[in-house]
């Protein structure tokens, strides 16, 4: 049986690199439909866990995964590995692993480099391998291809394609199965096998030429979140200055029905893609004699946030006769978004740096994040949230909203805190002097 046909009656193995937050999703997706899926991941404790059906990731309940390591519920049977000796089994091969920045912002393959590696010491004819990592167009044919054709002819004995994630954990609304898939395949025998797969779990697949398209076009959906998030970020810091509201200002804008769509200013950007990807982009240009000017200004601006935060809490202390240094901050919300626990490039990390830089004392909380430890730009963070209570509230000298999860209730934190400094407006309507936005 050739892959296709296993593909289609679902009798392929699929092998996914990387149970983070885009590969145990498709772990499940894949299982659910019926079949067997092997997970791979170099952290010993994760697989340890996995095969215990137990989660690490806060939208993924336990229950689900374990189900699928009981042959008895009737869907694709899950084992999770940290052998990367066992790549040659799988039929399918799906690369979930980091692309993050070097200190100098350009970007870092090691991850995806070390990953094909791995596989080309096990590749076999039939295999076909998906890169789903956000990256720059080119990385596909320039990087992985010709690692994994020294022995091999793409096309004929093994099969190689782009189809970048779109995962957005905590989204109740959209999910693996209901978001379109792009695919871009080396060869037309690539993207067909590509198309198959991905058709097998995914309502609507979008085939497109190469996968150079298909790596830019995961690129250009973050830099149009990236330049949009920074107008708005620019136009937060002029309506303060005028005394407008940029919020009221945003609501009015989106009451039109055609040429506007709603991007909300914050504290900084946060998660694996927006914050990153736009570099890769950047880096990429210049080998083309190219500058990215506007998206390189829409990076200046929004990795300023951060800074600007401290700056309006640096003018709510002096309001109130108290100096930054020596002050007790209390910091709600560390991850990147509302009600998730990925703490991923989160813009509070970087504000609490900064906050103790200038020599404060800083607490945080976070009702998902129970510690703050070793984080890859911050390993000397060594933290634990700290109750939310009245004592710690009216401790704090000043209590300040980067992340504006659901479970806070914001009216008792105004009626108990001393000063605010409020970055997502979270306390809207709760008018006060002792309230800052910023």
């Amino acid at each position: 049986m050739d892959l296709l046909d296993k593909i289609k009656n679902k009798q392929a193995l699929i092998g996914i690199i990387g149970m983070g937050y885009v590969g145990l999703p498709l772990v499940l997706r894949f299982c659910e439909v019926g079949f067997p899926v092997l997970g791979f991941d170099t952290d010993a404790h994760k697989v340890e866990l996995l095969n215990q059906g137990e989660s690490y990731i806060k939208h993924i309940p336990g229950p689900r995964l374990a189900a699928l390591l009981d042959p008895k519920q009737g869907q694709g049977r899950f084992d999770a590995t940290h052998d990367q000796s066992r790549l040659g089994e799988p039929d399918v091969l799906i690369i979930c692993v980091p692309t993050p920045l070097t200190a100098k912002r350009e970007p870092d393959l090691k991850y995806v480099e070390s990953t094909t590696r791995h596989i080309a010491a096990c590749l076999r004819p039939g295999q076909l391998i998906s890169l789903e990592s956000t990256t720059y167009p080119g990385t596909t044919v320039e990087l992985l291809l010709p690692i994994l054709s020294k022995n091999f002819k793409v096309g004929e004995d093994f099969f190689l394609v782009f189809s970048p994630e779109r995962e957005d954990p905590g989204n109740s609304t959209f999910h693996v199965r209901t978001i379109p898939k792009v695919v871009g395949g080396v060869t037309q025998a690539c993207l067909e096998h590509g198309v198959a797969l991905h058709s097998q779990v995914i309502d609507r697949v979008i085939p497109v030429s190469s996968t150079q398209a298909a790596e830019m076009s995961k690129l250009l959906e973050n830099i149009y979140r990236a330049v949009n998030i920074a107008l708005v970020n620019e136009l937060k810091m002029l309506c303060l200055r005028m005394g407008v509201d940029i919020f009221e200002v945003i609501e009015a804008a989106k009451t039109k029905p055609f040429g506007f769509q709603a991007f909300y200013p914050g504290p900084g950007l946060g998660g694996h893609c927006i914050p990153i990807d736009p570099f890769y982009l950047t880096w990429k240009a210049r080998e083309y004699d190219f500058s990215t000017r506007f998206i390189e200004l829409a990076g200046e601006i929004n990795t300023g946030m951060p800074y600007f935060v401290i700056q309006r809490v640096t003018k709510a202390l002096s309001d109130h006769s108290k100096p930054l240094k020596g002050a007790k901050i209390l910091v709600l919300g560390l991850a990147y978004k509302k009600d998730v626990d990925d703490p991923r490039e989160s813009p509070t990390l970087k504000i609490m740096d900064l906050l103790m830089q200038e020599g404060a004392e800083v607490r945080y909380n976070d009702p998902h994040i129970p510690k703050c430890k070793g984080m890859r730009h911050y390993p000397h963070f060594d933290m634990a949230s700290t109750p939310l209570d009245e004592r710690t509230v009216q401790d704090a000298d000043l209590v300040l909203l980067v992340t504006d999860h659901t479970a806070y209730d914001y009216p008792w934190i105004a009626a108990h805190a001393r000063l605010i400094v409020d970055t997502r407006n979270a306390f809207k309507g709760l008018a006060g002097n002792n309230i800052y936005k910023a």
